[in-house]
């Protein structure tokens, strides 16, 4: 059991309650579960969780909002080293791949596997353009059950002729929230998973480093939700 981390939890609650630009579920945007994804063993008998796709709405304009980044060089570089310097990936022999790329882009293994990929609004984007087929949604034993009005969300899709067997997102939050959440996790925590808590959210970040200079993947993990007054 992953400990609580209550220091980065207080620092995870300042930066949610902070984040102007997240989406209201319901009126900025809306998406439908459908169904639980079915284990992949049984997807080749055509039977589908999830006939329609995830989103079916979603206010654009958000998109035309400006995230403001400090100037600070040091800083910068240091974002740039943990999020955008390529490395060669396990199963490559150049480097082709970055943290930000994995995470909020999305990759392929031997054209048959979508690894990372958990950004909310990429899916939306690839759905839109008919890239993405969304398989259902995927909950544990002892799990909560997913709630379309909340920012949590694991699923199953499929994307480059590859299946998502399981991914883990935030919806509807800002770019620059996830951004910070999971740079401060990568920092701060030798752990590959750590423990916080704010808002309504109970949840395990995911961090893996590679070669504890770069972001390997990092996502959430819903563990529970809170009973908040």
């Amino acid at each position: 059991m992953i400990e609580h981390d209550p220091d980065l939890t207080a620092v995870v609650q300042e930066l949610w309650d902070n984040d102007i630009n997240r989406l209201r579920p319901g009126t900025d945007y809306r998406i439908s579960l459908q169904n639980k994804a079915a284990y992949l063993s049984n997807l080749s008998d055509g039977k589908e969780a999830a006939g329609s796709p995830l989103f079916t709405y979603v206010d654009e304009t958000i998109f035309k909002k400006e995230t403001f980044l400090v100037d600070m060089s040091e800083f910068k570089e240091q974002l740039h080293r943990i999020w955008f310097e390529l490395y060669a990936r396990r199963g490559s022999s150049r480097p082709d791949s970055s943290g930000f790329e994995h995470v909020f882009v999305g990759e392929t293994r031997g054209g048959h596997t979508v690894i990372g990929f958990h950004n909310w609004i990429q899916l939306y984007l690839q759905e839109k353009l008919g890239h993405i087929d969304y398989k259902g949604y995927s909950v544990k034993a002892n799990s909560p059950e997913p709630d379309e009005k909340k920012h949590i969300l694991a699923l199953q899709f499929s994307w480059k002729n590859g299946i998502k067997p399981k991914g883990s997102i935030f919806v509807g939050v800002s770019p620059e929230f996830e951004f910070a959440l999971y740079t401060l996790c990568f920092i701060t925590s030798p752990n590959e998973r750590v423990r916080v808590s704010f808002s309504l959210y109970d949840v395990e970040i995911v961090c893996h480093h590679y070669n504890q200079k770069h972001i390997g993947t990092t996502y959430p993990v819903l563990i529970r939700y809170q009973d908040v007054q």
